[in-house]
């Protein structure tokens, strides 16, 4: 059972994702911690995250744009490092509140309302018409990926606020989604390898099967959105980033992911 769910699941955000440059992590994370501890499931998307990534890059990452991926992916690795260190350190942050819905208890941790009050305040202004004429300097790139970098390695949920930060950095579609999967790539390659000491005691050999199956399904659904990627424009993409961001933000603040 838990392949299919992980499997479907997989497949239909990648290819949501696809052009939105974010959300498998964050949507996968919950569903892997259905069937295992919370430190476990982050590595374990990690694997199928970076695994897709590399895969999109094969598709599109000759419309990288080197100036941007210079100055926002080398504070992201670093940073990376940085908030991977600390989930091994914290694997579960101190939480703020209790709560129970559907039968299920559900808690809000300082972590998860931090992102989710960044991520409103970027869905908010991404869909206030005076906004849309503004572009991020280059100096507010590297912050972008300090603040990117830093939260994908403590929660694996670095996609939401890279995008916030590089669809207004004045790319093309193309560019904005190559030059977002290289960084996505560069930091799960950078907390991948402090997260290595975690896949013991995931028993990854023995849930092989179910990490092949779910990068799979997840690389079908990068080929698909790419498929499909002439018929969609800038401006498309950036509500998709808007709604997505306010939808993960209140899960996020809820606590239901």
């Amino acid at each position: 059972m838990e392949i299919i769910v992980i499997c479907v699941a997989a497949f239909f955000t990648a290819v949501l994702t696809f052009f939105s440059g974010f959300g498998l992590g964050t949507i996968l994370t919950p569903v892997f911690a259905i069937f295992f501890p919370i430190d476990v499931a982050i590595a374990l998307t990690g694997v199928v995250h970076f695994t897709n990534n590399l895969f999109k890059i094969a598709l599109v990452g000759r419309n990288t744009d080197k100036a941007v991926l210079l100055r926002f992916g080398i504070p992201a690795i670093f940073a990376s490092f940085a908030g991977a260190w600390l989930l091994l350190k914290i694997t579960v942050l101190p939480t703020l509140l209790h709560y129970e819905l559907w039968g299920k208890t559900f808690e809000v941790t300082p972590v998860k309302l931090m992102i989710a009050l960044l991520l409103i305040l970027f869905s908010i202004l991404e869909i206030t018409p005076s906004f849309q004429k503004v572009q991020f300097g280059k100096d507010k790139l590297v912050w972008g990926g300090v603040l990117s970098g830093f939260f994908g390695g403590l929660s694996g949920i670095q996609g939401a606020i890279r995008s916030a930060f590089l669809i207004k950095s004045g790319l093309s579609k193309e560019a904005y989604i190559a030059t977002g999967v290289v960084i996505a790539c560069l930091v799960d390659f950078t907390r991948l390898s402090v997260y290595a000491t975690r896949f013991t005691s995931a028993n990854l050999h023995e849930n092989l099967m179910l990490l092949i199956s779910a990068t799979l399904s997840a690389i079908a659904g990068a080929y698909m959105g790419k498929r499909v990627l002439k018929k969609v424009t800038l401006r498309s993409i950036q509500l998709l980033v808007a709604v997505m961001l306010i939808f993960i933000s209140l899960a996020l603040g809820m606590g239901l992911i």
